[in-house]
């Protein structure tokens, strides 16, 4: 699954993100969905989620 439907994605979930400064170069980041930040049902840059490490990115695909 792609990270950009809202109903997709809860916390307790297993991501990977990609970071504002890594958007460049397309770095993802893997980790546990901690809160959702996005409002909207979904987003075509994937929804805004802050990670249990602290970490806030928008998410590119669902692992599990």
């Amino acid at each position: 699954m792609d990270g950009t439907k809202r109903s997709d994605i809860e916390p307790g979930k297993k991501v990977t993100v990609v970071q504002k400064q890594d958007q460049r170069s397309g770095k993802l980041t893997e980790g546990v969905v901690k809160d959702i930040l996005t409002n909207s049902k979904s987003h075509p840059h994937g929804i805004k989620v802050r990670l249990e490490s602290g970490i806030v990115g928008r998410v590119k695909k669902v692992i599990n």
